[in-house]
């Protein structure tokens, strides 16, 4: 047996969604409030029998894995690492030697981390001065010093090397986990030492460093420093405060990100908790991914300075490649987050709601220093803007800011044209990089999904319908399991979902069907025949009306720029489509 059977054995599905939502028992399967949605009705349902869920508001489902994966933000590899914890098992057994060893390292330097945080907790509760910084100058409460887990690091050198030495800890396993450095006098001494310690924790909680602000001023010294990078921390994809935040972020649908680690505390502390930070500046492709997994609508409130629109310029064309939008949260008064929010929590509950899309907010900024009357003044702002633009992936955007660019600065659209293939030009690789389909917005995915996964649950359970899957070609579906399925059922017509062994084309879409057949239990068991062949019509109908709705929107796009020839096949493929769904939406 290998860990992925080994965990499911030992877990039961409706214990571990259990933990995130709170289920009633409806017949055979459990049911719940969707966690991915504000609902009233539960439309959540969890199936012992068949080891699965499904959420019929937002068309997910699966199994334990991609649950934990969907609530935590996780990829594959850490919910089988979080799932292995729950269920007590050692996934080294299930490793390699060279793998093993490594994963040992690691979880001595979680434990390593996971004392000196609670070293740190201890000190900090007998230093004066600390806790007079932390309660009386930052304002916060206990409530919040114990939620954060701040503590502090005492200035005398080793106090807590010798600490972890005296739990076991061999100076490598300390060094290793980013908690020392080397002494002057030989050996090792602390890495941080009179510094308030604020823990970093990963998605899960799990302590993975630490960031550290100077108590006592000193010029000489610097004000906050970070745990370097080590196995467990890498500042270019972490993230602090998702692991309080995410639940917040799903709920409200968005997410805030700050430069500042004592902003996120203070916001939090205001009962504003869908805000997190990056380490300064610095966000990457990676920040943007792991806040991907909880929402698309991503918002920006970096200081106003060089460094913030630099980061914000950086940012939109990662923004555009992940496929989330970025849009900007501006301070009227200048003030960082935490300063705001000391004066009137209110206002900053007001401003997130009310951000500036990224790009608008970056043209204004520019608007506002250059001379756009001068010369000089629109090739800056071309520059600038054409450089940005260029990242943006899907095109009807890019065109849109073209076409603004050149009203703002009084050129024609094709002088930017050449001005940006000149940019282009000068900018690409050797080897050609694939283009990145523009991403459909998320509700429009679950629109798509519920139409087309409840339509192939009734060709999956009912042979006798099966004449209306004819005119469903593969490219009308939107996804791979979708596609592999209705192949199947065109090739086994008689096949019954549900009853008997499947055949052993169905087995690598055993876990999706089992899927589908709980969809046809909850919405459609019980019902004649005649009412499901009129579901069944009712929702092919409308899966083709999507299909010629979005090939339509693509048409019109690319007619913009298509020359006589290209013009006359779009045109001709317009009519077909209208007719196949005249065809149908008649019948």
């Amino acid at each position: 047996m290998d860990a992925v059977e080994e965990i499911k054995s030992r877990l039961n599905i409706e214990d571990v969604v259990g933990e995130y939502v709170e289920l009633r028992r409806a017949g055979r399967n459990w049911k719940g409030l969707s966690p991915f949605g504000a609902e009233k009705t539960p439309s959540f349902i969890v199936s012992p029998e068949k080891q699965i869920w499904h959420d019929f508001s937002s068309g997910k489902g699966g199994n334990v894995f991609s649950f934990v994966m969907e609530m935590e933000g996780l990829d594959f590899k850490g919910a089988l690492e979080l799932l292995a914890r729950k269920a007590g098992i050692d996934l080294e057994q299930f490793r390699g030697r060279s793998n093993g060893t490594r994963g040992q390292e690691k979880e001595r330097a979680y434990e390593a981390l996971e004392l000196a945080t609670k070293f740190y907790q201890v000190q900090f509760s007998r230093n004066q001065a600390a806790l007079e910084y932390v309660f009386k100058k930052r304002m916060f409460t206990k409530e919040t010093a114990l939620e954060w887990r701040i503590g502090y690091s005492p200035n005398n050198g080793s106090a807590l090397c010798d600490f972890l030495k005296q739990k076991g800890f061999k100076e490598a396993e300390i060094k290793a986990a980013g908690l020392s450095a080397r002494s002057y006098r030989g050996g090792i001494q602390d890495m941080f030492r009179g510094r308030i310690m604020i823990p970093l924790a990963d998605a899960q909680g799990r302590v993975i460093g630490f960031t550290a602000r100077l108590l006592q001023d000193d010029p000489n010294a610097p004000k906050y420093i970070n745990t370097p990078q080590t196995m467990l921390y890498d500042k270019s994809r972490h993230v602090f405060g998702l692991h309080l935040a995410k639940e917040a972020i799903r709920r409200s649908t968005f997410v805030v990100l700050v430069e500042g680690n004592l902003d996120v505390i203070a916001s939090h502390q205001a009962g504003i908790r869908q805000v997190v930070a990056t380490a300064g500046t610095a966000m990457t492709e990676h920040h943007l991914k792991a806040l991907s997994r909880f929402t698309g609508d991503i918002r920006l409130c970096f200081d106003a300075d060089k460094a913030g629109i630099n980061a914000t310029e950086r940012a939109i064309p990662i923004a555009s490649k992940v496929g989330v939008s970025l849009s900007i949260i501006v301070i009227p008064s200048g003030k960082d987050p935490d300063e705001l929010i000391k004066q009137n929590a209110t206002t900053w509950t007001e401003i997130i709601q009310k951000p500036h899309y990224a790009l608008d907010w970056l043209m204004d900024r520019y608007k506002n220093v250059l001379d756009l009357n001068t010369a000089p003044g629109k090739r800056q702002f071309s520059d600038v803007i054409l450089a940005v633009v260029r990242g943006v992936q899907d095109e009807v955007e890019q065109e849109h800011y073209i076409e603004k660019v050149a009203q703002t600065i009084g050129v024609t659209k094709q002088a930017l044209l050449g001005k940006l293939q000149k940019v282009a030009e000068a900018a690409k690789p050797r080897l050609k990089q694939p283009r990145v389909a523009p991403q459909l917005p998320e509700k429009t995915v679950q629109e798509l999904t519920k139409t087309q996964s409840h339509f192939l649950a009734l060709m999956l359970v009912q042979p006798q319908l099966r004449d209306l899957l004819t005119p469903i070609e593969p490219t009308m579906l939107i996804s791979n399991e979708l596609r592999e399925l209705r192949a199947f059922l065109q090739e086994h017509p008689d096949f019954a979902g549900g009853t008997g062994q499947p055949p052993a084309a169905l087995r690598p879409l055993a876990e999706y069907s089992k899927i589908l057949a709980l969809e046809y239990e909850e919405l459609y068991q019980g019902l004649e025949l005649t009412e499901l062949r009129y579901e069944a019509t009712r929702l092919q109908v409308h899966l083709i009306e999507q299909y010629v709705k979005m090939q339509k929107q693509r048409l019109a796009h690319e007619l913009q720029t298509a020359d006589e020839a290209r013009t006359t096949t779009l045109l001709e493929r317009a009519k077909q489509l209208d007719q196949l769904l005249k065809t149908y939406k008649g019948a």
